[in-house]
């Protein structure tokens, strides 16, 4: 679970070195049959943003814990990037994408933290 929280705060420092906002953590543990502990959802303002908010996300994960993501899909089209570590799953969208889809509200069951945005 301590690893878990880790996890969760090198992932946040990844989108905050990029600008990313909108950051929001849903804690999934207590919700039977999901899919991770956690999903971290946040956007980028244009799909250059959305791939470097990837990018960092990975990189702090790497260089600080030696974790490779299982997988990510939706680099290239960069309107949704999802990237898979497991416990935790990293949601990057464009404004319109993440509307669309309103994870947020399609797991209105977990706890949900707003991570404040840094200017």
């Amino acid at each position: 679970m301590e690893e878990t929280k880790r996890l969760v705060s090198l992932i946040i420092k990844g989108i905050q070195d990029k600008k990313g906002c909108g950051i929001v953590v849903a804690d999934l543990s207590d919700i039977d049959g999901a899919i991770c502990r956690n999903f971290v959802i946040c956007q980028g303002s244009s799909p250059t943003q959305v791939e470097a908010i990837a990018g960092s996300v990975s990189d702090y994960v790497i260089e600080t814990t030696g974790e490779k993501p299982v997988s990510c899909v939706g680099l290239g089209n960069n309107q949704w990037v999802a990237i898979d570590f497991v416990d935790v799953l990293v949601h990057i969208f464009l404004p319109e994408t993440r509307a669309f889809y309103d994870l947020e509200h399609l797991w209105a069951d977990a706890k949900i933290t707003c991570v404040q945005d840094v200017d």
